[in-house]
């Protein structure tokens, strides 16, 4: 399957877990399993997407080189963003590796590991239209559902409407059919999209806010969150981090 029409929505397998939560793993539990599980959405190119029926993207590397370097195997769930908090305070697995922040309200229910890399909400707009905060004075504007995007939206003075929908193609096919004036995402996902359609007549505009990204956690799970940011720290420090960075974006976004 092409990114294009992963950016255009195309449906993708989703695993979804909806019986009873399971019992909590901590990390002496994980290390015996020699397996490590983790979730992401599945839908958020660059970051985490679906190639054909490969999961791939920069997260889905990170994760993957977090357990070889842990020496577990790792199994995917593939969850929507706005589920990933309910499931990991569910215990549904050990972490989610999720490519943007969420609301401030869900956030507090769970933990968050040291940051893996540092990115920003950026706004994109028709090539003649609300490019700026000042220019999106009585405009609505499209976000994923449940993200830090919506919050930063919500805060720009001025704004008429704040839609949200279950994932940023939606809002890109939106905004393209003019159903919202502007679109608040993050700033290398609306660079990958625009790059695949260059006859969309979208344009990238002001950065809104910077943005540090970190795995989710279930809370008071201190070993286990311990080990995962030793394991970060090890893969910034020989240059793991970097190289898959530079993978998918050509440059270097760990956090500095």
């Amino acid at each position: 399957m092409k990114l294009l029409a992963k950016l255009l929505g195309v449906a993708i397998p989703l695993t979804i877990l909806f019986s009873a939560p399971v019992e909590a793993r901590d990390w002496s539990v994980i290390k015996s399993s020699g397996t490590i599980i983790a979730a992401t959405e599945g839908a958020f190119a660059p970051f985490n997407f679906y190639e054909g029926t490969k999961l791939t993207g920069y997260e889905v590397d990170v994760a993957e080189a977090l357990a070889k370097h842990l020496g577990l195997k790792l199994e995917w769930k593939v969850v929507p963003f706005d589920a990933e908090i309910p499931a990991v305070k569910q215990d549904r697995f050990d972490f989610a590796i999720a490519s943007h922040g969420y609301t401030a309200e869900r956030a507090k229910s769970v933990d968050f590991a040291s940051p893996h890399y540092c990115t920003g909400g950026m706004i994109a707009s028709q090539k003649d239209g609300a490019l700026t905060q000042a220019s999106l004075k009585d405009k609505t504007v499209g976000v994923q559902l449940a993200t830090s995007y919506y919050t930063a939206a919500k805060k720009i003075p001025g704004v008429k409407n704040v839609k949200t929908y279950k994932a940023d193609p939606e809002v890109f096919s939106a905004l393209k059919a003019k159903k919202i004036d502007a679109w608040i995402s993050d700033k290398f996902t609306i660079l990958e999209t625009l790059s695949k359609n260059p006859d969309a007549g979208i344009v990238p505009g002001e950065l809104v806010f910077q943005e540090r990204v970190s795995l989710i956690m279930r809370k008071n799970n201190k070993e286990f969150m311990d080990t995962i940011n030793q394991a970060l720290a090890d893969l910034t420090k020989d240059g793991t981090l970097k190289a898959l960075s530079e993978k998918y974006f050509k440059q270097d976004i760990t956090c500095k």
